[in-house]
């Protein structure tokens, strides 16, 4: 006879299972596709230099993966042609045509230019989450979630003070 505790147990481990086998199929290519954020990245500076090139809000996401509060960022409001470049490092990371309106309080993309981040898992704060990097210097900027529309179902949802806009053309 199998304890309470037992079963309890073997339910939850199954939960755990039955959630890694259900991630999504879009999800798990982006994943593929972006392989996890390298040790060592063509942009690095020490804590201090970090400090000096950021503010206090932009090195808690960046450099901490910290999150900025909803509804807060200004590129949530843009709305021109352009590209949005890690506040980081200045790569471009998203076309201003792969934004859309999440309702979530957070910048919101479809897709990420290519090879502009990388992609890893985060299972931080009790859950499992696929956290988005930038390519160039490792930096936090948000996660990406199978919720996304048209046309890749993904919403790549990025913590605005993490990225700067570039108007021009997208």
């Amino acid at each position: 006879m199998q304890s309470r505790r037992g079963f309890l147990f073997q339910a939850a481990a199954l939960a755990s299972l039955s959630a890694v086998v259900l991630t999504s199929g879009r999800l798990r290519q982006a994943m593929a596709a972006d392989a996890a954020p390298a040790e060592t990245f063509e942009v690095q500076h020490s804590d201090e230099q970090w400090h000096q090139l950021l503010n206090d809000d932009e090195f808690d996401v960046l450099r901490r993966a910290g999150t900025e509060r909803p509804f807060t960022s200004p590129l949530n409001n843009e709305h021109r042609a352009g590209k949005f470049a890690c506040a980081g490092c200045q790569l471009q990371l998203f076309s201003s045509n792969a934004k859309f309106d999440s309702g979530t309080g957070w910048p919101s993309f479809t897709a990420p230019l290519t090879g502009a981040v990388n992609v890893s898992r985060d299972s931080s704060l009790g859950m499992e989450r696929n956290e988005v990097h930038c390519h160039r210097c490792g930096g936090h900027l948000g996660h990406v979630f199978d919720d996304g529309p048209a046309p890749t179902g993904l919403r790549y949802c990025m913590n605005g003070v993490a990225m700067r806009f570039v108007a021009g053309t997208a």
